[in-house]
């Protein structure tokens, strides 16, 4: 045990200063890692978890086709390399994932293999009506390839929030309706993974792009089989402690479990994906989706429409509510952005509504396009400069 019970699920001016002074302190990582290599195989079954069948992650000779020695891996992979959840401290406080801001200065390779770098940058103290007092832990996480080449600069946003005790519910949502009120798929939309065909080998040509363009709507029901597909492919247990032998021992050391009051076997964080009973314990409304798990859906969503040739350089995307078991989200995209710097940029602001209509994803990706005036994307972006990035000409002028 880390702490005495008294101290558990605790935040206070103490327990955040216990988290504040480990800002900027390299972090052990050998719970958020899952993969060293991105092997064909944890390639594939990462695909697999987020649902997506591009060609390029998975065969050779159309990776052959479009000029590649070997086939990529989704942007995204790079959560199965490391979960960007930078949460250190706070024992027994509950952890929501809240966003992502990756930075991909290259292609993730099939055989790359990873050194990876985390520390904790910011804690931000929250209040709100929900939790009353609540943090959010900001990390960097630096992925460079085992030759030295930064491949990747990513920022995970973490809310560290007090746990709802069981008590007496009326199985509300977070939006406050009742459950058993909603009826599903009010936005009359039938739920398939994409409205136009994946772009592939055509190249999607900068000047053929406007601001005002639209991407989508995707769409994607959330099943337990997703969720469990997720947890297959892309992280295990580990980030849980681990099963069996290994998830005892994690427990007896950490405070981040709750104990089953029928059997009095503590049982894990993750509980709550699995569970409506659990999920509604925990204050979530029902189980609920894993926040990398959706935006690792999203990037897929614009991987598919950008094409084989481009290159997706952002995506800062902020998960703002859970999706339920049973919940569609409806992801579209706007351009609003264009401008050269090196390459042929366009940014392009998402967002994900489930079937009420309410808002529970949001971001801003760039998307670094192939230009008949310019030429190809050029790799990695500005040499892979950790301290040079671009950003759209609009958000500089506000």
């Amino acid at each position: 045990m880390t702490d005495t019970d008294d101290r558990w699920g605790v935040i206070d001016e103490r327990s955040i200063a216990e988290a504040h002074a480990l800002i900027g302190v390299p972090l052990r990582r050998d719970r958020m890692q899952w993969n060293e290599f991105a092997t064909a195989d944890a390639i594939r079954q990462f695909a697999d978890a987020v649902g997506d069948d591009n060609p390029l992650w998975r065969d050779r000779e159309y990776a052959a086709t479009a000029g590649l020695d070997q086939p990529l891996a989704p942007p995204s992979f790079l959560y199965a390399v490391d979960a960007t959840i930078v949460a250190p401290k706070l024992p027994g406080v509950q952890w929501i994932y809240a966003g992502t801001r990756w930075r991909w200065y290259d292609v993730v390779r099939e055989g790359d293999g990873f050194d990876v770098d985390a520390r904790l940058t910011q804690m931000e103290e929250k209040t709100g009506r929900r939790f009353g007092l609540w943090v959010l832990q900001t990390g960097e996480i630096v992925y460079r390839r085992s030759d030295g080449g930064l491949l990747c600069v990513a920022e995970g946003r973490v809310a560290r929030t007090p746990r709802q005790r069981r008590a007496a519910r009326n199985d509300k949502s977070p939006s406050g309706d009742t459950l058993a009120d909603q009826q599903p798929h009010e936005l009359g939309h039938q739920a398939t993974v994409s409205e136009e065909p994946r772009r592939g080998a055509r190249p999607r040509l900068w000047e053929s792009v406007s601001v005002g363009d639209t991407i989508g709507p995707a769409a994607l029901e959330l099943t337990l089989d997703r969720i469990f597909a997720w947890y297959t492919g892309a992280q295990g247990a580990l980030h849980y402690g681990g099963a069996h032998g290994d998830g005892i021992r994690y427990r007896r050391r950490h405070d981040d479990y709750e104990i089953n009051t029928k059997t009095g076997v503590k049982d894990s964080a993750a509980r709550g994906h699995f569970s409506s009973k659990e999920g509604r314990d925990v204050g979530m409304g029902g189980a609920y989706d894993v926040g990398l798990q959706r935006i690792a859906w999203v990037i897929s969503v614009l991987t598919d429409w950008m094409g084989d040739d481009a290159h997706l350089a952002e995506a800062d995307v902020d998960v703002l509510r859970p999706n339920l078991v049973g919940d569609t989200t409806y992801a579209t995209a706007t351009v609003i952005d264009r401008w050269f710097d090196e390459n042929a940029f366009i940014a392009v602001e998402i967002e994900g509504r489930n079937q009420h209509r309410a808002l529970t994803t949001k971001g801003c990706c760039l998307i670094a396009l192939p230009s008949s005036q310019h030429g190809r994307v050029h790799l990695p972006l500005f040499g892979g400069d950790p301290e040079r990035w671009t950003a759209p000409p609009s958000s500089l002028a506000t």
